[in-house]
């Protein structure tokens, strides 16, 4: 499954009936909830980094990036408004960009 695939099954889910999808029952709970599964997620998986299992940071890599996908859904951000903005930094130094924020 490729992100663009699961990121259309995300936004196919957000009008789903809550009792018969994870997916649609997190939706259903609004931004704030999805952005707080995201943060649980994203610390399972430093977690994991931290102890070297590779395995379990696989596993919890995929959570993260579901997660995430369902948090822009939520924000109604598609996962090509993200792929926009890592193409229109292309090029442009980590350091240069964090810079040109201030």
């Amino acid at each position: 499954m490729t992100l663009n695939a699961l990121a259309a099954t995300i936004a196919a889910r957000k009008d789903a009936d809550p009792e018969s999808s994870w997916t649609a029952k997190l939706l259903s709970q609004g931004p704030e909830k999805c952005a707080e599964k995201f943060g649980e997620e994203a610390i399972e998986a430093i977690i994991e980094a931290v102890k070297g299992d590779k395995d379990r940071l696989t596993s919890e890599a995929a959570d993260v990036i579901y997660h995430l996908l369902v948090m822009l859904t939520a924000s109604n951000v598609t996962l090509g408004d993200v792929l926009a903005e890592l193409e229109r930094r292309q090029g442009t130094s980590g350091i240069a960009e964090k810079a040109s924020r201030s």
